[in-house]
C-alpha cells in the first residue's frame, strides 16, 4: 500500500509493540560494529545455523553463516536453484557515526585524565558534548590475547563524558559557525581527576593503575586497541503512545536487525536467500571490512565450491543474477525543519518501509539509481502482501544528500534499489523510529526474499 499511514491497518498493536522490544534489546547491546556481530551469531546458531568452515557441501534447505575480522557477517539460507542462477540479498551496514580513541590518547591536564580522540564518520559535534557516554572495544596485546572492554551501559558502570564551555562564558564560542562550535580536536574524553603519589602526570598514572588492574594493560596496549566511544544508555520507547524508539544507531542497526530476522524468520526459497552486513558506510565503505572489500564476492565463491564446483564464470553469473535491496535508512520528515525537504518526495515516520531509487547529492552524484523494471517487481510482492511502503529523495536537490552501498554492489550488474526505515535526527547521539516503519520493513525484507 503505497504512501498511506501504516498504522492505521492494524486493529492491534501487540505485534508491532512486541516486534519492537527485541530490536531494543539488539540495539542496546549492539553499540557498535563488533557487538552486533556477536549477538547476530548468537541469533543464528540459536536457529540451527552453521559456520560456513563446518561445511563439506551444500544442499537446498542448509543455513549457513559467515564472518569476517569479527566486524561482517553475512548468513544464508540455501534455495532450490543453484547459486548461479542469483540470490536474494539484504545487505545493511552495521557501523554508526562515533568517536574514536585514538593510537597514543592518555594524557593529563590541569589535574584531569584525557583520551585524545577522533571522531567517525558524519556528525554534528556540538552533539556530543556533555552527554553520558560509554567505552566498547578491545585491547589486542603483544602475546596474542584480546581484552575486551565494556564501560559505561551497566548500572555499576561509571559513565565519561566531553565537557563544554558554560553558557555564561560563552560569547566568543557562541558567535562561531555551528561546525566550528566544537572542534574536531577539543572532543576529547575525560576519564579521571583522582592523583596517585607519582610526582608528575599524578592524575594520568592513577587511571593507569586502575586499567592495569582490572584489563591488565600498558599504556602501551592503547597502539593496539580499538576503543569506540558511544551513547551510553539503552533504547527507550519515544512519545506518550510509544509509538516511536529512541536510540544510539538507528543508522543503520534498525535495517541490518530487520534483514536479519527477515532471513531468520523465513523457509527455504527457490533462491538462496541473504542477509549481509558490512563495517565502515560511515567512512565511504572502504578497507577489508566495508562494501568495497573483496569479502562478500569470496563467501560466494566459497559457497558455489561447496554446492558443485567453483568457476569465475559461475561466481560472475551468480552475482549479476542476484537481486538486492540495500537495506538503509532514510531522513525522515522532519516538522520542525520542513524547508530542507521537497514534501511530495520525503519519507514520513509511520508511512512504512521508504524506497530511494537514487540516493547521492545535487544532480544525482554518487547515486545507484535503480532501474524502474525491478522497482516494480518488488511493488508487485509488496502490494501482494498488503506491505505499506513509501519512496523519497534524501532533500531538495541542492540541499545535500547522502549515499549507501547500493552502487557498489551494483558494480556487478546486479540489480539493487534503497530500501530502508525513516530516521529523525539522523546521526544524533539519539535518532528516533516509528516501530510500525521497523516492522513494515521486516515484512517488506521477507516478501523480497520470495522474487
Amino acid at each position: 500500500m503505497y504512501n498511506k499511514n501504516a498504522w492505521k491497518k492494524y486493529k492491534d498493536y501487540s505485534e508491532i509493540m512486541n516486534f519492537a522490544e527485541g530490536y531494543k534489546e539488539f540495539i542496546s547491546i549492539g553499540k557498535t560494529e563488533r557487538e552486533v556481530v556477536k549477538e547476530s551469531v548468537d541469533l543464528l546458531e540459536k536457529k540451527g545455523y552453521r559456520d560456513i568452515k563446518t561445511f563439506n557441501s551444500l544442499k537446498p534447505g542448509d543455513k549457513v553463516y559467515a564472518t569476517n575480522k569479527n566486524k561482517n557477517i553475512a548468513c544464508f539460507i540455501i534455495g532450490s536453484e543453484s547459486l548461479e542462477k542469483g540470490l536474494r540479498v539484504l545487505g545493511a551496514h552495521i557501523d554508526s557515526p562515533r568517536i574514536d580513541v585514538k593510537q597514543n590518547p592518555l594524557y593529563e591536564k590541569d589535574n584531569f585524565a584525557l583520551l585524545d580522540t577522533h571522531y567517525y564518520g558524519g556528525i554534528k559535534k556540538y552533539q556530543w558534548v556533555t552527554v553520558p557516554l560509554a567505552i566498547y572495544g578491545v585491547f589486542c596485546k603483544k602475546d596474542g590475547t584480546t581484552v575486551e572492554v565494556k564501560i559505561g551501559d551497566d548500572d555499576q558502570d561509571p559513565v565519561f563524558g566531553i565537557s563544554d564551555l558554560l553558557i555564561h562564558l560563552s560569547q566568543d564560542q557562541l558567535q562561531k559557525i555551528g561546525r566550528k562550535v566544537v572542534e574536531g580536536e577539543d572532543l576529547d574524553l575525560m576519564v579521571g581527576s583522582i592523583p596517585s603519589e607519582e610526582e608528575k602526570d599524578a592524575v594520568k598514572s592513577n587511571v593507569l593503575r586502575l586499567l592495569k588492574e582490572k584489563y591488565d594493560i600498558e599504556e602501551e596496549d592503547f597502539v593496539s586497541a580499538e576503543l569506540e566511544i558511544v551513547p551510553a544508555g539503552k533504547a527507550r520507547d519515544y512519545g506518550f503512545d510509544r509509538s516511536m524508539i529512541a536510540g544510539y544507531g538507528h543508522d543503520d542497526r534498525a535495517c541490518a536487525y530487520t534483514s536479519l530476522l527477515a532471513v531468520l524468520d523465513s523457509r527455504p526459497q527457490k533462491y538462496t536467500s541473504c542477509a549481509v552486513l558490512v563495517d565502515k558506510e560511515e567512512i565511504g565503505s572502504v578497507g577489508a571490512t566495508g562494501a568495497h572489500s573483496k569479502w562478500f564476492e569470496n563467501v560466494i565463491a566459497e559457497l558455489l565450491n561447496l554446492e558443485t564446483s567453483y568457476s569465475d564464470l559461475k561466481l560472475r553469473h551468480a552475482l549479476e543474477n542476484t537481486k538486492m535491496i540495500s537495506s538503509d535508512v532514510s531522513a525522515g520528515f522532519d516538522p520542525l525543519y520542513p524547508q530542507v525537504n521537497d514534501p511530495k518526495n520525503s519519507a514520513y515516520l509511520g508511512n512504512g518501509i521508504c524506497f530511494n531509487k537514487f540516493t547521492g547529492s545535487g544532480g544525482k552524484g554518487g547515486a545507484n539509481d535503480a532501474n524502474p523494471e525491478f522497482i516494480a517487481e518488488i511493488r508487485r510482492v509488496l502490494d501482494e502482501n498488503n506491505i505499506h511502503y513509501q519512496s523519497s529523495e534524501i532533500g531538495k536537490v541542492d540541499q545535500g544528500g547522502g549515499g549507501t552501498i547500493a552502487y557498489i554492489l551494483g558494480n556487478y550488474n546486479m540489480n539493487v534499489v534503497d530500501a530502508g526505515i525513516p530516521v529523525l535526527s539522523m546521526h544524533a547521539p539519539m535518532e528516533i523510529i516509528a516501530k510500525v516503519d521497523l516492522y513494515e520493513a521486516y515484512l517488506a525484507y521477507k516478501a523480497f526474499l520470495t522474487l
